[in-house]
């Protein structure tokens, strides 16, 4: 192939005398942008058909983690690598797996729910989720996001990252949070970025006279309202199981209508700076979700749009007179009782045109089977982001409903 292997010798000839021919020579002013490095060596000479097919075949045969990381090398290998891997790799709602943390934003499927658990240290106060049925005994297992707990007079923050390792806000992992009232019973939760449908300003008309890395974590980092979780009080201090509703601002309740979908984005933005970019439109315009600072008394908003959002509900579940107690059927997936265990099903008004296996298909179920190891089942149109989000909200402390 012309410009591989066999090429290399005789380049490296000529390169020993391009210091003397270098003032009669007259070479081509056609330099690349940094962005865009030249494409060098014999993989990327592979013809399309041909990486075509092996990219497909690699992506059939790696279904689960760790060996899916395969399909991720395949990506990192240079820029036509990853652009044929982004055409053959299809989303979680499509495939039922998750590749790239774009994933994690990303709808579930919606036949089956994708399986994951969640490890507490208590020590650290940090929950790390975990792609998998139950924890491995040879700790391979794959880590999709970590959650750090942080008390502050007010409130409480579970600041979200794709590493556990690093909860800055000025950090490129990071993710969103999640943050509660003083009482714990109503939880706003906040994205990075927002969904498809907000206008996005050009990088080129922000100005920002500090380096990403010198913006301190206290400021605001781009926080999009896109949901809020509430815990019914419980005034006659009853014992009983919680009462939650879930009201996702950023999913309409079309979605599970016939023919809907849910929000897809495609990429994170790549930089602070984009995400920086993103927190205003242009001019005369008002962005579709309302970008907060973090206040938890600022509710989440629809500016404009006539949709209605998406309402999540936990549900009943049934007294054992036997063992008196509260059950649900989590199928084997919970095994330790706990108040923290719940199922969420979507609260459906009869004026929408939803299909009653639908309106009773769980979203979303979380559970106890060990000391500080939690399941999380979730499927479409909740991603895995928002999933481990609502579970968090369990986690908190909530003195006015038990």
């Amino acid at each position: 192939m012309k410009g591989g292997i066999g090429s290399m010798s005789r380049r490296g000839v000529e390169g020993k005398h391009w210091h003397g021919r270098a003032r009669s020579h007259i070479a081509p002013d056609e330099t690349p942008p940094e962005s865009e490095p030249i494409q060098q060596g014999q993989w990327a000479n592979l013809p399309p058909e041909l990486l075509l097919d092996i990219i497909r075949r690699v992506e059939e045969s790696e279904i689960s983690w760790p060996a899916r990381a395969v399909v991720v090398s395949c990506a990192l290998v240079c820029r036509l690598w990853r652009e044929i891997t982004k055409e053959v790799v299809r989303t979680p709602e499509q495939c039922g797996r998750l590749t790239f943390p774009i994933s994690l934003k990303q709808p579930g499927p919606r036949e089956s729910p994708i399986q994951c658990f969640i490890k507490r240290d208590t020590a650290t106060s940090t929950y790390l989720l975990y792609c998998g049925l139950v924890p491995s005994e040879n700790e391979r297992d794959k880590l999709l996001l970590a959650a750090r707990k942080v008390r502050r007079a007010t409130c409480t923050d579970f600041i979200i990252s794709l590493v556990e390792d690093d909860f800055s806000r000025a950090s490129n992992t990071y993710v969103g949070k999640l943050r509660s009232n003083f009482l714990g019973t109503k939880f706003t939760m906040f994205d990075c970025q927002p969904t498809c449908e907000v206008p996005v300003q050009p990088a080129s008309q922000t100005h920002r006279r500090f380096h990403s890395r010198q913006v301190s974590p206290k400021l605001p980092a781009c926080n999009y309202s896109i949901g809020t979780i509430t815990y019914e009080l419980n005034v006659l201090r009853t014992r009983g199981p919680r009462r939650m509703h879930c009201v996702m601002h950023s999913i309409p309740i079309s979605s599970i209508e016939e023919g809907g979908s849910a929000p897809t984005p495609t990429s994170f933005p790549e930089t602070f700076d984009d995400r920086l970019s993103l927190s205003a439109g242009p001019k005369g315009k008002e962005p579709v979700l309302n970008v907060s600072s973090g206040s938890p008394s600022q509710s989440p908003v629809i500016v404009h749009g006539s949709r209605e959002p998406l309402v999540l509900k936990n549900k009943a579940p049934r007294w054992h007179e036997q063992l008196q107690c509260w059950c649900l059927n989590f199928r084997g997936r919970v095994t330790v009782a706990s108040v923290k265990n719940f199922q969420l099903v979507a609260a459906i008004e009869p004026s929408h045109n939803v299909p009653a296996e639908e309106q009773e298909k769980v979203i979303l179920q979380f559970g106890k089977i060990g000391k500080d190891i939690f399941t999380m089942d979730y499927r479409y149109p909740l991603s895995a982001f928002q999933a481990f989000a609502i579970c968090l909200s369990s986690f908190d402390t909530k003195p006015a409903c038990e």
